[in-house]
């Protein structure tokens, strides 16, 4: 199902408000783990009139904007900082379904820019140390002028189907008897469709036609946007790489394995394929 924008709550900004006296937004990172506030019954993003109160200090941080009105922040805690009490440090994963979705998307941007600017302390270019721009997310090198903006690795991932049947494969990272859809990096100097074309190929051996566009989600692990596709089968047998996938089969609806759940845009194209092809 096509998500709402989060810009319906969340304003983009670069400036902190000065005269918040009212409390702020804070998504603290600690080696690639959020600090939240579990008080058993529900999982709440620390919102805090001062940080100070925690007794810790982030080694870096970044304005992320107001969401409803209010400041919000991203930092990155030391691997030593302690765990203040009430809060806990969970796999941003498992925010999935147990706070708002908006709030879940402004975490994983939270996280992008967070592990943006760990990365980019240094200028790729002559080595100096960065300073973060006043008026953009950027980091501009005082000494050579670099300027490099937030990070973004963009994938394509591909529902593929045959006579009624859905394009299914198994990759090497996944544990259990978990399937998923065709999915790659975007490579240089090359369309969306082309990357679909492309990884299609090489993963499974097979040629695609009638490819659309069906949406695109953020996947902040760690800097991702997953582009989504639907394609028809257009030539080849399968023949899978032995690298990325191990197996790949053609499922009816009635057949499907195990599947990624819907907090990902592979859950959604798995959900069109059962509502446009279910008897």
């Amino acid at each position: 199902m096509p998500r709402e924008s989060i810009y319906k709550r969340y304003k983009p900004e670069f400036i902190p408000q000065l005269n918040n006296n009212q409390g702020s937004y804070w998504f603290l990172f600690k080696s690639n783990k959020i600090m939240v506030k579990n008080n058993g019954n529900s999982i709440q993003i620390p919102f805090l009139k001062n940080l100070e109160d925690l007794d810790i200090a982030p080694e870096r941080s970044q304005y992320l904007g107001t969401f409803d009105g209010f400041p919000a922040y991203t930092g990155e805690l030391s691997p030593q900082s302690a765990t203040p009490v009430e809060m806990n440090f969970l796999d941003l994963r498992s925010l999935y379904g147990a706070i708002s979705e908006d709030l879940y998307l402004l975490a994983g941007r939270a996280s992008q820019i967070a592990h943006w600017d760990r990365t980019h302390q240094f200028c790729g270019q002559c080595g100096s140390p960065t300073m973060t721009k006043g008026d953009e997310m950027a980091k501009i090198c005082p000494e050579c002028g670099f300027t490099s903006f937030t990070r973004l690795s963009p994938a394509v991932i591909t529902a593929i189907v045959k006579d009624g049947k859905l394009l299914m494969a198994q990759h090497t990272r996944t544990t259990g008897n978990m399937y998923g859809l065709i999915a790659g990096f975007v490579e240089a100097g090359e369309t969306l469709t082309e990357a679909v074309e492309r990884e299609t190929l090489e993963e499974v051996g097979l040629k695609v036609k009638n490819i659309s566009y069906f949406g695109s989600q953020p996947w902040p692990y760690p800097h991702s946007l997953m582009v989504g596709f639907t394609a028809d089968y257009d030539g080849g047998e399968i023949q899978v790489d032995g690298k990325e996938i191990v197996d790949a089969q053609w499922f009816s609806p009635d057949e499907l394995p195990r599947t990624p759940s819907g907090m990902s845009i592979a859950g959604d194209l798995i959900q069109w394929y059962l509502d446009h092809y279910s008897p």
